[in-house]
Parts: structure tokens; sequence; C-alpha cells
């Protein structure tokens, strides 16, 4: 019976060629590994194009216009740089591209820091290690509009639980302050929210690092006496460091076009004090209606992460040769 259907299976492969037209066969047959190559991945290339070259393209060409979507019978006029000139001179704009620098640095910051933290303990391999890096995963697995609800909910200053934490640690009452409506606390509540949401992402990525570590290193490094501390200052943090920095890229890309956790905790407020670049630009193209100056401002700001991104790439690639 075995060999009966080894037989059965060493046969298809000459039932599918049998089967398959001659002249399609001929052509198949003529064709290099490369053609086929090219000849599967060509879909999949003009599909991206479409979706994400075409786009772009067609920004460009409207913010040297002066289209409005709300008016797409109007008269469609060249307007030159008058477009990039008027966002590079608006105020209002430079306070959300501040606004968006201030959000990026301290969430980079305290996730890199709290990240490779738990990353560390967790490459310790205690007892339990897979179940707690399961629950801390939990944030990472969770739509943001969900995040963003919850969250708004533990901030509401009367019925919240982050209000009565704090109320516990410091003494001061629960509805004498508001995370969302305070000027200066509506910034860093945002911050508290991406950063525990996407900590355990750059955790992962830590992780992996620590993990690629040989471990004949640090026994090499036991044997010549080296202390826990130099061990950790002289092989950890270097051999780590290009995820490390492989995991600020990453969320550094992200947070820069961070939209829908300030959407859905403080729409931009109170006041703009929370307007970040995003929302500016989604203002601009939907609710002004200045959709060629709204293109203009997403070009700027493809042309600023790009540029900064290249440059960061730059950087990894020598840390990596080092």
């Amino acid at each position: 019976m075995i060999n009966s259907d080894t037989t059965i299976l060493e046969k298809e492969p000459e039932r599918a060629a049998a089967s398959t037209p001659a002249s399609l066969a001929r052509r198949i047959g003529g064709l290099s590994d490369r053609a086929i190559a090219w000849l599967f991945i060509t879909p999949t290339i003009a599909l991206l194009l479409a979706i994400n070259i075409f786009p772009l393209i067609w920004a460009i060409r409207l913010s040297f216009t002066n289209y409005r979507a709300n008016r797409p019978n109007a008269v469609l006029e060249n307007v030159g740089l008058q477009n990039y000139q008027r966002v590079l001179t608006d105020s209002d704009i430079w306070i959300a591209m501040q606004t968006t620098a201030h959000f990026v640095f301290w969430t980079i910051l305290l996730q890199t820091l709290i990240g490779f933290s738990l990353a560390y303990l967790i490459d310790r391999k205690f007892r339990g290690h897979a179940f707690w890096t399961t629950v801390i995963l939990i944030p990472m697995m969770l739509s943001p509009a969900v995040v963003g609800n919850f969250w708004r909910f533990l901030y509401q200053p009367q019925i919240g639980l982050f209000n009565y934490i704090v109320s516990f640690i410091t003494g001061v009452p629960p509805s004498s302050f508001e995370m969302l409506g305070s000027v200066s606390l509506a910034p860093w509540s945002i911050i508290i929210v991406d950063t525990w949401m996407w900590t355990p992402y750059v955790m992962l990525i830590c992780l992996a690092g620590l993990r690629s570590i040989p471990d004949y290193i640090y026994e090499a490094a036991e044997v010549d006496r080296a202390s826990a501390w130099r061990q950790f200052w002289s092989i950890t943090i270097p051999m780590a460091l290009p995820f490390i920095m492989l995991a600020v890229l990453f969320r550094g890309i992200e947070n820069f076009k961070m939209f829908d956790m300030v959407m859905l905790l403080t729409g931009g407020g109170p006041g703009s004090t929370t307007e970040v670049a995003s929302i500016t630009l989604k203002r601009e193209a939907f609710e002004s209606w200045r959709t060629g100056r709204a293109s203009a401002f997403a070009i700027i700001l493809f042309v600023a992460v790009f540029g900064l991104a290249n440059i960061y790439v730059k950087a990894l690639n020598r840390v990596k040769q080092r």
C-alpha cells in the first residue's frame, strides 16, 4: 500500500507536466530562473507602485497648485512654490513641529530605557519569564482605538483610576488635577499612553539583540575576572546597540506620524497644546480644504523624515560594522 502511494506521488509531477498546454510549456521552458522570478514578483511590485508611488507623485503635483478637495471642478492654477513658502513661514505649523519633536523625543527616550530594562531582566530567564513576557506584550496587541478609550476613562478626574493612584502616592486630591484638560499635563498624558503601548515592541527588538550575544563571550570575560558591571558596559551594550538603534529608528518614524492616539485622547487640545504635525496636516486638508497647501506640508514632512532616517541608517551601518 505504501509503495503504491509513493508511486502515485512520484507520477503527479509527470501528470501536471503532461496537462500543461504545449505553448505554455515551451514559453516557461525557455525562461531563465531570473525571468521566472520577475514573472512572479511583477504583480506585487505593480500593486506597491499603485498604492505608494502614485499617491506620492499625485501629492507632489497638487502641492504646486491651488487645488481644493471641496471644489473639484474649480479651475486648477499653478502657484509654483507659493504653498511651500506659506508652510515654511507659518508660525502655527512650526509650533506643531515643536510639539511633534517634544513628543517624539520623550516617547523614544522612555520606551528605549524601559524596553531595554525589561528585555535585560527577561533575558535572565527567571522562573515564569515566558508568562511575564506574554503579559508585557498585551498592550502592543490592542487596537489604538481600544487603548485610547481605555486610557481616556482612566484619566477621568472623578472616577479614573490614574488620578487615584497619583493621589495615593503623592497625597494630592484626585479631583484637583485633570490630565487631559491641563495645558501642562496633556502632552505627558499622551506620552504615558504611547510608552505603555509600544514599550513591549522595543523590548522585543532589544531582547532579540541580547539573545544574539554568544555565551562564550561572557564566559571569556568571567575567566578574565571582569565584573558584571564591566561585562554590561563592555559586552552587552556594544553588541546590543545595533538592535537598540533599530528600535529607535522604527519608533521614531512611527511617532513622527502619530495621529490616532492624539485624536482619541485630546483631539489636539486643550487649545493647540497637543496638536502634532499630522493633526495640523489633517485640518489643513479636510477642515480648511487647502489641499494644495496640505500636499506641500506632507511633502516637506516626507522629505524631513526620509532625510533624517537616511542619515540615521548610515550611522547604524557604521555601528554594525565596528
